[in-house]
């Protein structure tokens, strides 16, 4: 049932159960999102009194510590992951946790109303805009377990989104490309386990059920979910290439859907970085390196050089060593300098180690005695010192 709320009893931070709507049409924040005091002080400006919702006021300092407590594995977080910060951390896995909820569905043919994945897919949107750089560190600097199809989802959808913003989408088109990306494997949740699981070579006949995957999941997208093509081309084109050598349709260049170009080199770079069970992820300036040499083969030009631009040579999030033997992490990069972004220290010139982001801010734009001598795994810093 609908519910005015005076706006006097909105507070900066009060989030709802529900979405909360400024008149019929126009949201004012999804479900589970906190109201800032900008969109407050909007409200006030356009002499908006009230605010519409079907939902409760939910107390964030209660929903933090009860999602804490649900899950003990999020009470320690991972060292170099989410830039120290236990609040990034929490939204993230709580878009994991909902994305793995939704998968779950999917696998068994269950009824999923399309509004709880747009909700989903506006938390991600206000996650990247808010929390951008610290957002795509995460998926480098981290080490997360569990629901690895609905993590890499999460994953792929803020790669993309931060090229849709790079490539100045329209907010419709982010929606879309983030709604996109969220679901583009979800045909995989109707492939069988013993075919997608499988450690040895596949037949010939379980690699076709594998390549019909993206078929499957533009049936889920658009008849299932009802989403427009715009968002099932996403599923359908994610595995096509440049060439007119991928799958399933073998659809190249300019009639691949530009959408669905974003989603497959995000795609391509989270499968390099992400710990998989039957290989080592590759680090971040490898991945990039291996994207770097595609040569027009399997990426639009266009779309990588956007990637390459929002993430630099050394992706954020990437551990690296300097020159004068420090270690430090990628924390923020230069588009017109990729080679020299700022990074924060970890390990300094004389082996004193530093938590969290106490180690010095360098600018190796400005500091031109240092530089990165190359890039290192992260596991490496528990062989050091």
């Amino acid at each position: 049932m609908k519910k005015r709320i005076a706006l006097e009893q909105i507070t900066p931070g009060s989030s709802y159960t529900e979405d909360v709507y400024i008149d019929d049409k126009n949201l004012l924040v999804p479900a589970r999102v906190a109201v800032k005091q900008r969109d407050l002080d909007v409200l006030r400006r356009w002499g908006v009194a009230f605010a519409i919702t079907e939902g409760d006021l939910i107390d964030p300092e209660a929903e933090l510590k009860a999602k804490a407590a649900s899950q003990p594995s999020m009470a320690e977080m991972p060292p170099t992951g989410f830039a120290g910060s236990r609040e990034l951390y929490l939204r993230y896995m709580d878009l994991v946790d909902r994305l793995a909820q939704v998968f779950d569905k999917i696998r068994k043919s269950e009824a999923i109303e399309p509004k709880t994945v747009d909700q989903l897919a506006q938390a991600l949107l206000i996650l990247v805009r808010e929390e951008r750089d610290a957002a795509i560190s995460s998926i480098l600097g981290s080490e997360t377990k569990g629901s690895d199809l609905a993590r890499s989802g999460v994953n792929i959808a803020i790669l993309s989104v931060v090229m849709g913003m790079t490539l100045r989408l329209p907010p419709y088109k982010l929606a879309y490309v983030a709604t996109g990306a969220l679901l583009h494997d979800a045909g995989m949740l109707r492939i069988p386990d013993s075919i997608v699981k499988k450690e040895g070579r596949l037949s010939e006949d379980e690699a076709q059920k594998i390549k019909a995957h993206p078929l499957l999941s533009y049936r889920i997208i658009t008849k299932e979910l009802l989403y427009p093509d715009d968002v099932g081309l996403v599923g359908l084109q994610h595995h096509e290439r440049w060439d007119g050598d991928g799958y399933p349709r073998r659809t190249s260049g300019g009639e691949i859907d530009p959408l669905a170009r974003i989603v497959s080199v995000a795609d391509a770079f989270e499968a390099m970085v992400s710990q998989k069970p039957y290989r080592n992820s590759m680090i971040g300036y490898a991945a990039m390196k291996a994207l770097l040499s595609d040569n027009s083969r399997r990426f639009d030009p266009e779309i990588l050089k956007a990637f390459i631009k929002s993430m630099g040579v050394y992706p954020l999030g990437s551990t690296v060593l300097l020159n004068n033997a420090s270690i430090a992490r990628v924390v923020e990069t230069h588009a017109d300098a990729p080679l020299r972004p700022k990074i924060r220290i970890i390990v300094d010139e004389f082996g004193n180690h530093f938590e969290g982001d106490h180690g010095e801010l360098v600018d190796l734009l400005a500091e031109k005695s240092v530089f990165i001598a190359r890039a290192l795994d992260p596991k490496e810093l528990g062989q050091q010192g």
